[in-house]
Formats: structure tokens, C-alpha cells, sequence
């Protein structure tokens, strides 16, 4: 069957996207790639199509837990044999899966890179042939990433298990370093590797920045654009708290919209997922958790009315606007203050190895307490009571995805399973994380006070 013809009988798709075909035909001959490409451009059909023509087992590792359901749904209901495993499952599942998985009857897997220190995962995974590993978001591989993470710091050692398979490496944002370093910490030599950057030019998004200062003169400002421009809109924020206030001065205005955010109910942020995915003029108040896997294609805004932690975060949120190819917009609302709040956010979003491992002890030693008094229990031992220092949660969330403990404070059922493996509380890891945030983020305010083209700038930055 020919390329062409399995895309149209899997995906009931007629033409391939842009590289799409390029980069299958290069992984079925047995070459390394490595994709650059914007979300929403396909990139999960790159990996999907091949595994199903190839023999064995096709790896997919993410860190994206939150999509992983999404994807495997979708990749079910069009007929392949799949599933996921990650700490959301209960151990059960996880042993039904493992079980399976020693049975060869997947073709497809999306795991985290942390399932790699699961001794039962190995052996499972060790009962088939891996053709294919596909690394998603492999910035996170990269110290220099704008999303680093130490568990993707094996990946080479995980690669090396898996007998070197043909390996595809998949991301929206890179720099020439990132690119660069991405294939180092997987030991794939540069003339090993085929290259596919979609690049980043988008001819039908304007770009702009508004200087100005205080929320009020912020709302003031949205509320002229909205006059003049009309279609689905996305304004996103760094703070909830900003959102909400932000929030209740549009509803006192009589301005219709809707709000996502994390700590709404699962499913009031689907409903109102879903309600902006189906308006013609909606607005939408979103943190940066809107927008994973959503591919709406005719957004004709999108605002920051705070500033974005770097330019990859900014232009990935960014570039959410008209991809249907018609007049888009994008503007940032830029105060000099939210550059204090970013430099919070990369202090509280990094909690330093020793406090990772303080919190642990402290749900294992005191595991009943933590279950009747929640958060405000860990955050008092900690001694950390700003409101907006969300250390103990990071930790905590962090134990989880590593599967030291299991179930959930707020459903006062947490129970612990194991310390952490020493070498995601490597203290060189965590310096350069800081490091590399503190450079992003600068870079940022460069691209927000720069006088001249953007669209020029973030070429350069990307390195197209």
C-alpha cells in the first residue's frame, strides 16, 4: 500500500502537509530526523503512519500527561492497537497494561520518560522491538530549552536499552542551540539525521506590542482593539489572579467571554473548551493551560496581557492566531512590572532539590495529616504562605509524575511509594534549569521593548 493510500484509509486524509510525506519516507528508509513544526501542523501523523508499517513496537515519549488520553482515543478510533501509561493511571492499570504490553499487543505506546525507571516497564517493553521512538517536545531534552526537564536527561541511556532504534525527535520550538543540543543528548551524530524545519514565517499575523502600565489602562486597551476587531479571541495571562480581576471588570462592562484556568473543575474547563472551539466571535480569558492540543483554526486574535516567560511560550501561544491562513493579530500588553512576576514564576516553578525531597518525607512520615489538612498542612511546614509561591504543589506534582507517591491531596487519598531517584534532584541540573529560564526570559524583554520588525526577530532567534 503506498503512502498516499494509507493516509487516506488511517486518517481519511487526501494530501499530505507540508513535510509531512518527506519526513515518513525518511523514517521508513531508517533515517534519524529531527521535526521542527508548529502545533497544528501534524506532527503526531509523522510517527502514527509509520507505525503502522512498521514491524514491532513504535515508543512515543511525552511528557504531555494531560494529552496523552486524547491522542490514544483519537489513534484508537482509527484502528490502532494503542494506549498510554503514566503515573494517571492506577497500579492496576498499570499492571494490566505492562501485562499487556509483555503480550506484544500494542503497535503504538505513548509513555513518559520517567516510566523508564520503572524496572517492571523495562522488562515489559524488553518483549518487543522497538522500530521506531518517537521523542516528543524533545526541547525538554535540551538544559537550553525553554521547558527543560531531568528526566528527559536519559534519553540517550533509554535509546541505548531500546537497542538504537530509528529515532524521530519532535518539536514546535527550537533554537539553532536547542536543535543543536537535542541531538548531543540523544548521541546521534548531525550527518545521521535529516532535518525538517516547517519555519516560522507567518505573512498573515501582525504583530505588536503596546507599552503601557496597571491593569486598568490594560483593559482600556483591550477594549479599543475588541471595537475594532472582531472573530474568536484569546487573551492570555500568567496570574489567575490577574484573570479574574481582569475578568470581573469585563462582566461589570457587559463584555460576554468565558474563562479557563486550572483551578476551574475538569469539566467546566471542557465546557468552555468547548464553547470558544464552536463560537465565531468568542472571547476567551486563558492562562497558558489553554491551548494544548486545541487546533481552531480560524482565532483571529491573540493577546498577553501579561508577559510570556520567553519567546518560544509567546510564539507558540501566539501563533494560535489565523492559521487558516486569513488576517490575524497579535498583541502584547507590556508593563515592565510582570517582568518581577515572570522571575517569581521561574523561582517558585523550580523548587530546589532539597525541598522536593522535605516535601516527600513529609507526606511519608506524616501521610494521614497531609490527607485532613491538604496543602495548607505542607505549606505551613515549609514555611511558605505567599499565596502565589506555589512550591509545595510544583513538588508534589513532581512526585507524582516520578511515581513516588500515588492518588491526590485534594481527594485525600495520597499515599507515598518511593523517594526520589537521585538523579532528578541532580543540583547541576537544577542550576542550569535556572539559568537557561533567567536567559529566556530576558531574551523576551529584548523581543518586547525592541524597535523594529518582530516577525525579523524571531527568525533570527529561531535561526531560520
Amino acid at each position: 500500500m503506498t503512502l498516499q493510500k494509507t493516509l487516506e484509509s488511517l486518517f481519511g486524509y487526501h494530501e499530505f502537509r507540508g513535510d509531512q510525506e518527506k519526513i515518513i519516507q525518511s523514517t521508513l528508509e531508517g533515517r534519524h530526523t529531527l521535526v521542527l513544526a508548529p502545533t497544528g501542523m501534524g506532527k503526531s501523523l509523522c510517527y502514527q503512519l509509520p507505525a503502522r508499517l512498521l514491524p514491532g513496537l513504535t515508543l512515543v515519549i511525552s511528557p504531555l500527561i494531560a494529552l496523552m488520553k486524547d491522542q490514544v482515543d483519537a489513534a484508537s478510533k482509527r484502528g490502532f492497537r494503542c494506549c498510554y501509561i503514566n503515573s494517571s493511571l492506577s497500579k492496576d492499570e498499570r499492571i494490566k497494561r505492562y501485562r499487556e504490553l509483555c503480550e506484544k499487543k500494542y503497535e503504538l505506546v505513548y509513555v513518559t520518560p520517567e516510566r523508564f525507571q520503572k524496572p517492571e516497564f523495562r522488562e515489559a517493553l524488553a518483549k518487543n522491538t522497538v522500530s521506531l521512538l518517537a521523542v516528543d517536545e524533545a526541547h525538554c531534552i535540551s538544559q537550553w530549552g525553554h521547558d527543560f526537564r531531568p528526566d528527559y536527561t536519559r534519553m540517550a541511556e533509554f535509546r541505548h536499552l531500546l537497542n538504537d532504534p530509528v529515532t524521530m525527535a519532535l518539536t514546535a520550538t527550537a533554537t539553532p542551540d536547542v536543535q543543536a543540543d537535542i541531538l548531543k543528548q540523544l548521541q546521534i551524530p548531525r550527518d545521521a539525521v535529516s532535518v525538517f524545519h516547517h519555519g516560522i514565517a507567518r505573512h498573515n499575523l501582525a504583530l505588536d506590542v503596546i507599552s503601557l502600565h496597571g491593569l486598568e489602562n490594560k483593559i482600556q486597551a483591550f477594549l479599543e482593539f475588541r471595537k475594532k476587531e472582531s472573530g474568536p479571541t484569546i487573551v492570555y495571562f500568567s496570574l489567575i489572579q490577574t484573570l479574574s480581576n481582569f475578568s470581573e471588570s469585563l462582566r461589570k462592562k457587559g463584555v460576554s467571554h468565558i474563562i479557563y484556568h486550572g483551578q476551574l473543575p475538569e469539566r467546566s474547563r471542557k465546557q468552555n473548551q468547548n464553547a470558544f472551539m464552536k463560537s465565531t466571535d468568542g472571547l476567551i480569558l486563558a492562562t497558558p493551560a489553554f491551548g494544548l492540543g486545541v487546533d481552531k483554526a480560524d482565532i483571529r486574535a491573540v493577546l498577553h496581557a501579561e508577559l510570556p516567560g520567553s519567546i518560544e511560550a509567546y510564539y507558540q501561544e501566539v501563533g494560535r492566531a489565523g492559521r487558516d491562513g486569513q488576517p490575524a493579530k497579535g498583541r502584547l500588553l507590556y508593563d515592565e512590572d510582570d517582568i518581577t512576576v515572570q522571575m517569581e514564576f521561574i523561582k517558585w516553578a523550580n523548587p530546589e532539590p532539597g525541598f522536593i525531597q522535605s516535601v516527600y518525607l513529609k507526606i511519608q512520615d506524616h501521610t494521614a495529616r497531609v490527607n485532613s489538612e491538604g496543602y495548607d498542612y505542607l505549606r505551613s511546614e515549609m514555611n511558605f504562605y505567599n499565596r502565589r509561591d506555589f512550591r509545595v504543589e510544583t513538588a508534589v506534582n513532581l512526585l507524582k509524575r516520578w511515581d513516588c507517591v500515588e492518588g491526590d491531596i485534594e481527594q485525600k487519598n495520597i499515599t507515598p511509594i518511593a523517594p526520589p531517584d537521585p538523579t532528578l534532584l541532580d543540583r547541576d541540573l537544577f542550576e542550569a534549569r535556572l539559568k537557561g529560564q533567567h536567559k529566556k526570559l530576558l531574551e523576551m524583554v529584548r523581543f518586547a521593548q525592541l524597535d523594529g520588525d518582530r516577525h525579523t526577530r524571531l527568525a533570527e532567534y529561531f535561526g531560520v
